[in-house]
């Protein structure tokens, strides 16, 4: 991976991240800790989103990433770790 690929990915994950937080209040706690653990997940996700999703658009390609597939994988991830840490904190109550 170069470097620019690792901040197509880091900057596709900070915004993800920051609309599902800050804009739609979606988050287990609030805080800025739960945004930065949202970025590292949203990261991890934009990276495994060609994988899954596929690599589409040759046009709308910076460097090694498609980036509407990064997208999707960022966005799959993060509502998905949202929702499995919402769901497990009901449990124990």
């Amino acid at each position: 991976m170069t470097f620019t690929s690792f901040l197509v990915l880091l900057i596709i994950s900070m915004v993800v991240s920051a609309v599902l937080h800050f804009v739609f209040k979606l988050y287990a706690r609030p805080g800025f800790n739960s945004f930065i653990s949202k970025v590292i997940w949203g990261y991890i996700g934009a990276w495994q989103g060609s994988a899954v999703f596929g690599q589409w658009f040759e046009g709308v390609k910076t460097g090694d990433v498609y980036l509407i597939p990064a997208i999707l994988g960022s966005l799959a991830l993060l509502i998905l770790m949202v929702d499995l840490v919402k769901t497990l904190n009901t449990a124990k109550k």
